[in-house]
């Protein structure tokens, strides 16, 4: 699951116990669920009193108690897969092919396939609790020469297929809607209070999805329903009773009864399903307290500034970024920790270090945004700079000075959207330089070949390795960005891409069979290109890049908050004068990111409302980061700006920093 040396710790102490206490909780709710399924299988309008007896000798009897222990077993199933496939940065499909390829992947196929089984097994406990008619999937019969033999129940099979039917519908449904997606709520509340607000949307959502999942059912056995029903006649030497009519016909299904009891069923099936859902979100998003610092060499290791700088699991870093907002607001006795000198050498190790993680993050974003909007700027096309197109500006070059140390990028594990928190892959994997909206690209016939030269990891010789900006900006206007450090310490333009090449690249040259393939490649892909439904898979979903670019902005939100608060009470309680030294590293970095967000936001696609959030069990909220981290990024230099005041005035920055930051002082921005 996780490595050993890495999270050990985290995982004996906090993971573990907290997905078994949320499995264990789940657990014990299953037998009042149960009852109330019970009651409502057998509930008779006419008769109510004699319901009630019928129900209550059903749940004391040998049948139910079994039933009960293969609901547990499947309780803890769907427990494991919580843990096992969720994560807390969603897997955002940019179009139509991307989202095929995720329904088709082989971890997606055990995963339905195990809900497939687990649904199997709910339908089959659900029909001998409901009793009567679909208690069985044989009965015996007579031939027509009065011979006895075993007949099929189809009622039975038809439930059973049902709950195999809504597992394989839920485990689609959870692709497509990131019920896979753990996400951190803004507003902290105690768990029984989350979970009580939470339940009516668990009933209403599983019964409606329920509903759908029936109709199509019905729709679906209507047309293949004779071939599962042959299949077990054959498998299990049954027979079908000629003097029963066949529930593959509309005459069949036009059941009410029966319609019913596979409606409660499914609805049942997802009702315990989406609780053991809701409860582990519920545990693994609480908030975890991680000591600032400690004088023991084995409580080091889980500290704030040594897990908010080492390679974790993703899912530790967002707990730990949480609880530094949190800190940074909340608690003045752990803000003095941050704030304090170490002994002996009176050195601020702890500020450097949660200032230069959030720094790295913000300088990050920054990458991504400023290269996502070239790309998208130039259609996939790499621009060559000109010789004498741009020169650095006084702001650069406050920008290179006064953030290459801490605003330097670093191998970052939320620059990708792993499949998985939980898998092995996070860790030590290779560095993508662009982020989740250009995968599915990539490997299309239609990405160009300047395209994956764009999104071609830097060297650690080149001149834009290291630096925050990107290498293809051609802007007529001064910006808060800069290229190369280098490059213009001399007054020289930077260098295009294609002049920084080795010697045996300048004299390679490509073969006329490479020729005569990129060619035909080219027009296979003219060809393609023209196809209405190759076009319709390939075309980009409305709004999903910008989606895919924010969809780790809550580890960005949590740092601005965090840095923002801690530079704000730096101006009553920072004794030794430690968040003023970082203070210009941390105005700039802001600017710079406020105008790559507002030039995202001024993109043809990206959208200036939030979406609506729907009503449904699958987490939404990824739609809305971009916003909240715009909101969060303005809200944190008015933090910073309201308090100093004038005293910003000292702080040494660019001109052209200090005319956007003069607009933040006079409430304009």
């Amino acid at each position: 699951m996780f490595s050993a040396e890495q999270s050990c710790w985290f995982v004996r102490k906090v993971i573990c116990w907290r997905a078994a206490a949320s499995i264990a909780w789940a657990v014990l709710l299953l037998p009042p669920t149960t009852s109330v399924f019970v009651i409502l299988g057998g509930f008779s309008l006419f008769h109510p009193i004699q319901t009630i007896s019928e129900c209550l000798t059903l749940i004391g009897s040998a049948s139910a108690m079994l039933s009960l222990i293969l609901l547990c077993g499947v309780i803890l199933m769907v427990g494991f897969l919580n843990l096992e496939y969720y994560t807390v940065i969603p897997t955002i499909a940019c179009s139509r092919i991307a989202l095929l390829g995720q329904l088709l992947h082989p971890h997606q196929f055990v995963n339905s396939l195990a809900h497939c089984i687990m649904g199997v097994i709910v339908a089959g406990c659900c029909a001998v609790i409901i009793g009567g008619r679909y208690e069985t999937l044989g009965y015996p019969c007579t031939q027509t020469d009065g011979s006895p033999q075993m007949c099929l129940n189809e009622y039975h099979l038809l439930l059973l297929l049902a709950g195999a039917f809504v597992g394989f519908s839920h485990s689609l449904s959870g692709v497509i809607h990131n019920m896979n997606y753990v996400s951190f709520h803004a507003v902290q509340q105690y768990k029984y209070l989350r979970f009580k607000g939470s339940l009516p949307l668990v009933v209403k959502c599983s019964a409606t999805q329920a509903l759908y999942s029936i109709r199509n059912y019905i729709v679906v056995y209507l047309f293949l329903g004779y071939i599962p029903r042959a299949w077990i006649c054959k498998t299990l030497d049954l027979h079908l009773n000629s003097s029963v009519h066949t529930l593959d016909t509309v005459t069949g299904l036009l059941d009410l009864s029966l319609f019913y009891h596979l409606w409660i069923s499914a609805t049942f099936l997802l009702f315990t399903w989406y609780i053991t859902l809701l409860l582990f979100r519920i545990f693994v998003t609480e908030v975890y307290s991680f000591p600032v610092q400690s004088s023991f060499t084995d409580v080091a290791l889980q500290c704030l500034p040594k897990v908010l700088t080492d390679k974790q699991p993703v899912i530790l870093k967002f707990l730990a970024l949480q609880d530094l907002a949190l800190l940074s607001q909340h608690s003045p006795s752990r803000r003095a920790e941050v704030f304090s000198l170490s002994q002996p050498g009176g050195h601020p190790h702890n500020w450097n270090a949660i200032s230069k993680e959030c720094l790295s993050l913000l300088a990050d974003l920054t990458q991504r945004l400023v290269a996502y909007h070239d790309t998208v700027q130039t259609n996939g096309r790499a621009k060559s700079l000109s010789t004498g197109s741009e020169r650095k500006t006084s702001s650069e070059t406050s920008v290179t000075s006064g953030t290459e140390d801490l605003m330097s990028p670093r191998p970052n594990l939320l620059m990708k959207t792993p499949a998985s928190v939980f898998s092995r892959s996070i860790v030590g994997g290779p560095l993508s330089p662009l982020t989740a909206p250009f995968t599915p690209d990539l490997n299309s016939p239609f990405a160009s070949p300047a395209m994956r030269r764009l999104t071609a990891p830097a060297e650690q010789c080149s001149p834009w390795h290291g630096s925050v900006q990107s290498p293809h900006i051609m802007r007529r206007v001064p910006k808060l960005w800069s290229t190369s450090t280098d490059s213009q310490s001399n007054g020289s333009p930077p260098p295009s891409p294609a002049s920084v090449l080795s010697p045996k690249q300048e004299s390679s040259k490509p073969s006329l069979l490479a020729l005569f393939l990129q060619n035909r490649k080219e027009q296979v892909k003219h060809f393609l290109g023209k196809r209405v439904l190759i076009m319709y898979l390939f075309n980009k979903l409305p709004e999903a890049s910008s989606q895919a670019l924010f969809a780790d902005s809550q580890a960005h939100i949590w740092a601005l908050e965090g840095l923002s608060y801690l530079v704000e009470a730096s101006f009553s309680e920072d004794q030794f004068g430690v968040v003023q030294t970082a203070l210009p590293s941390i105005l700039s970095c802001m600017l710079v990111l406020q105008e790559a967000v507002d030039r995202h936001f001024k993109l043809p696609h990206a959208s200036s409302k939030p979406v609506r959030s729907t009503s449904s069990m699958g987490e939404s909220s990824y739609k809305t980061l971009r916003f909240a981290l715009r909101a969060t990024l303005k809200t944190a230099i008015y933090r910073i700006t309201t308090t100093f005041g004038d005293h910003l005035n000292a702080v040494q920055m660019s001109a052209e920093h200090r005319k956007r930051l003069q607009q933040f002082l006079e409430y304009k921005e």
